[in-house]
């Protein structure tokens, strides 16, 4: 279970197992029940039967591993898929089909504003594969806990990973290949590093009220993470407000 320390804005810097968050997981070593996968897009009878199937094969899982919060493309499934597992006792959750609501920014903006809101503050919620520019916001949303996934998946192509941008090193010669180790091994150690270096301004961040400001430079990077921030305040101003005070 997560202790909440500070709040800025929906964001939450807290401690989890003894490592202070927002932080990294090394996602091969994430423990998660059994659970029913579904795709993002699919009609809404398979998405209530995945969540039905997770729920009945999380009654025997162990309740201090991960569950998965399943539900397709459907915030009112994913809500009842968390709120069934909490029930269970489970307090660290996996938000399935990341990948695919990352390219998707109003669906990731209504999904994760629901399942923050449904779910017990002092639950945890884990994102194993994102983009570094995505970490920000997502952390602005309420995510907890990021997995190193997409580290080495772009080290194995080639992919140099900054706060800002991913550089194929064949396309941006931003280091001479012949004074910098840039095979799989380089790449996954710069990219580790890069993603430490986030989640270690993310906290900064927090810590002196000023996150908000990271979030809208970072945004400016990626239409996908621009056009969330914009619907986050639109659509979802409410949200925001609760956690933000007032000068």
């Amino acid at each position: 279970m997560l202790e909440i320390t500070l709040h800025d804005g929906p964001a939450r810097l807290g401690k989890w197992k003894n490592l202070i968050t927002p932080t990294i997981l090394d996602a091969e070593k994430v423990k998660v029940v059994d659970n029913q996968a579904m795709p993002l897009d699919v009609p809404r009878a398979l998405a209530e039967w995945s969540v039905e199937e997770t729920i009945r094969k999380a009654q025997d899982g162990n309740r201090e591993d991960m569950a998965v919060i399943h539900g397709a493309k459907y915030p009112d499934l994913r809500v009842e898929c968390a709120q069934e597992l909490e029930k269970m006792g489970y307090r660290d959750f996996v938000v399935a089909n990341i990948d695919k609501l990352l390219k998707r920014p109003r669906d990731l903006l209504e999904m994760m504003v629901a399942i923050r809101e449904a779910v017990n503050p002092n639950s945890s919620l884990y994102v194993p594969f994102c983009d570094l520019n995505f970490i920000p916001l997502l952390s602005y949303l309420g995510v907890d806990l990021f997995g190193d996934a997409s580290c080495g998946y772009h080290a194995l192509l080639g992919v140099m990973l900054t706060p800002d941008w991913n550089y194929p090193v064949d396309e941006y010669e931003i280091y001479e290949k012949e004074n910098y180790d840039l095979d799989y091994s380089g790449l996954l150690y710069y990219n580790k590093n890069s993603m430490d270096f986030v989640i270690r301004e993310v906290k900064a961040h927090m810590k002196n009220g000023t996150l908000r400001n990271l979030v809208e430079m970072r945004c400016a990077s990626a239409p996908e993470t621009m056009a969330a921030l914009r619907i986050l305040d639109m659509d979802h101003s409410d949200f925001v407000l609760k956690y933000s005070g007032l000068y």
